[in-house]
């Protein structure tokens, strides 16, 4: 397993696949792409900004490219997540992270979600994760309330969502280490802000995995950036989950 999850917020399906080609050159065995409807944040990536594409790709019986060698995982930047999960587990996705503040009921979300992509919606469950994500502003509680309806949490480093490049605000250290506290057993990653200059305290604080974007993205060498990531795992770091 690896402590590096590249992520991407594609501006079209090409887009996508350009930029998992490029991910190619590193040891990865999971991206995340994030999807923004242009609603719960701003401005809209795909597939939100393609009108019909998704639902026409999976009618035709299409999937995600490599998906022999990667685990996707959806970050879903929308409201009303569940009306898009289904589409996404068609093409291949295995992880489904929806952000607490996208909805006024996050244990009914999360019901919800369980019921579409359980075992008598034809998905194989046990293969299928779903995560619970916050944004700065929220209170760690909400992760830790919601702890045992979900394989993984997730903590948003950055103060507006949805924009790569943007710096971690250094109070998700605390927040971390709030939620490795409460949760010791529990899968945690952190999204947004990741450099080389703050992922040491990040994985000390208890992250399990760095989703990283414009930090690999715009790295003069992306091999060598990602090897310098992956030497920092700590006790927490990449600790498994499907």
């Amino acid at each position: 397993m690896h402590l590096v999850m590249p992520a991407v917020i594609p501006t079209s399906f090409h887009d996508l696949e350009e930029k998992l080609t490029l991910f190619d050159q590193i040891p990865t065995t999971r991206v995340q792409i994030d999807m923004i409807d242009g609603l719960f944040a701003f401005p809209p990536s795909w597939p939100y900004n393609s009108g019909t594409e998704l639902r026409d790709r999976v009618q035709r019986g299409e999937m995600l490219p490599r998906l022999d060698r990667v685990k996707y995982e959806a970050d879903l930047l929308c409201n009303a997540p569940e009306k898009i999960a289904s589409h996404l587990l068609d093409l291949g996705v295995v992880r489904l992270t929806i952000h607490a503040e996208s909805t006024d009921d996050v244990t009914g979300l999360l019901a919800r979600l369980r019921s579409q992509v359980g075992a008598e919606a034809n998905f194989v469950a046990a293969l299928i994760s779903i995560g619970l994500s916050i944004n700065m502003e929220t209170d760690v509680d909400v992760l830790i309330k919601h702890a045992n309806q979900v394989e993984y949490m997730q903590l948003m480093g950055i103060d507006e969502i949805g924009k790569q490049g943007q710096p971690l605000n250094p109070r998700v250290i605390e927040k971390i280490k709030a939620v490795r506290k409460a949760c010791p057993e529990a899968y945690i990653q952190i999204d947004g802000g990741v450099t080389l200059e703050n992922a040491k305290s990040l994985v000390d604080a208890g992250v399990s995995r760095l989703a990283i974007g414009s930090a690999l993205l715009n790295a003069p060498n992306i091999v060598s950036a990602a090897g310098s990531f992956e030497a920092l795992r700590g006790s927490y770091g990449v600790l498994d989950v499907r």
